[in-house]
């Protein structure tokens, strides 16, 4: 066998192991992981609030929402966090004006929506 066809084997069998790995996880394991390298390679999210059903906030070009952990237990807290633009002016596009900024998002009575921006 040559070089390349040793690479070529090599990648199928890696490929074939990361299968059989992958279909060994728990569908919690496989959900991290891909929530993992999701997290890695990012996202083009979207969030939005409601009030009822009127939208009355958004953020856009977010590359994750994270939960926060408590320092001293390592327990998840009730709220997730991230960055994003705030899009004032709900057009899904940064306008001038428009800057990235932080934001919290508490797990209790929060009416909100995180979707990857189809555009």
């Amino acid at each position: 066998m040559n070089a390349m066809s040793l690479r070529v084997v090599s990648a199928m069998l890696a490929g074939a192991t990361a299968l059989f790995l992958l279909n060994a996880c728990t569908q919690e394991q496989q959900n991290k992981i891909s929530r993992d390298i999701q997290n890695w390679t990012g996202t083009n999210g979207v969030l939005e609030f409601y009030a009822g059903d009127k939208l009355v906030r958004r953020f856009i070009k977010i590359d994750k929402l994270s939960t926060a952990m408590g320092t001293e237990d390592g327990k998840p807290r009730a709220y997730r966090f991230g960055y994003g633009v705030f899009d004032a002016n709900l057009n899904f596009m940064v306008d001038p004006g428009e800057k990235k900024v932080y934001f919290e998002i508490s797990d209790y009575g929060s009416n909100y929506l995180f979707f990857e921006n189809p555009n």
